[in-house]
């Protein structure tokens, strides 16, 4: 091979090397940028099921009393936190629009002091959207000494704008334990 198509080849392998590298950093940052576009995805669209993480007023667009929907309350626990954690009605029975007040019992079943978080998700994913909450425990932590007990209160109404074709939600919380990550 001639020095002169050597000297070609090598400067060809380099622009293949630089676009592989940045290649490589692209995929990085899309990685990084993927969970808020997600957020933002979810947000837009209601799908997820999220719903409000802070307190939002209620809108008094009257209420519809020509439907009924009922809302499941579900609990569970993430993996080893020594709780019992249940609402304390199953399901209730709302019109779109109307307010609504409902219990969450916890104990500390361990013998240290914890610190808990319940995380909520609305089931189907897009009425998300249009479940909110007035005021929940969810919106800040739940610490309990050991052996202590709590009901802990949901508030809480369903938009007017609700699809029609939806007639039961399902809210479902799932508790963890976050007493490392606030004491450190």
């Amino acid at each position: 091979m001639s020095k002169g198509t050597e000297q070609q080849t090598d400067r060809s392998n380099g622009k293949v090397i630089k676009k592989l590298v940045l290649v490589v950093f692209a995929m990085f940052g899309f990685g990084f940028a993927l969970v808020p576009l997600y957020d933002v995805f979810c947000d837009i669209t209601g799908l997820n099921g999220k719903t409000n993480d802070v307190a939002v007023a209620y809108k008094n667009d009257g209420i519809d009393t020509t439907r009924t929907v009922k809302v499941q309350f579900i609990t569970r626990m993430a993996k080893g936190i020594p709780w019992q954690f249940e609402p304390v009605i199953n399901e209730i029975l709302v019109h779109p629009g109307e307010v609504k007040f409902v219990n969450f019992y916890a104990k500390n079943k361990s013998k240290r002091d914890i610190i808990g978080k319940a995380v909520p998700s609305v089931s189907p994913g897009i009425a998300g959207g249009y479940f909110q909450k007035i005021e929940c425990f969810c919106f800040t932590h739940q610490p309990l000494k050991a052996g202590e007990e709590v009901e802990m209160g949901l508030q809480f109404y369903v938009d007017i704008d609700l699809p029609s074709e939806i007639n039961t939600l399902t809210l479902s919380y799932t508790l963890y334990e976050i007493s490392a990550k606030v004491d450190s």
